[in-house]
């Protein structure tokens, strides 16, 4: 089945694609634009990204390596604000004046 008319991708391709990136890195985190690459193609309009990402999920090879998934730490406080300075947002520094 035709996933994206654009660039003329389909399903099998997909998964051709997801097979060949597992097969090459058994630890690659695999997105939506690495297999564009892979294929040689790139994104056009987009309208084909639901269904993209619906043929991804139906491979058996697209799960993140068990060895990745601890690597995500929660998220505190501490870490969400991304070091910027308390009180970083103009809404923050108005109602502090």
């Amino acid at each position: 089945m035709i996933v994206c008319h654009c660039t003329n991708i389909s399903d099998h391709d997909i998964r051709a694609a997801i097979d060949w990136m597992r097969t090459s890195d058994p630890y690659a985190v695999i997105t939506p634009g690495k297999i564009y690459h892979a294929l040689g193609k790139s994104a056009d309009c987009g309208g084909c990204m639901p269904l993209f990402l619906d043929s991804m999920r139906s491979s058996d090879k697209l799960e993140v390596p068990m060895q990745l998934r601890a690597l995500r730490s929660e998220v505190t406080q501490v870490n969400a604000d991304e070091g910027r300075p308390q009180g970083h947002r103009i809404s923050q520094q108005i109602s502090a004046a």
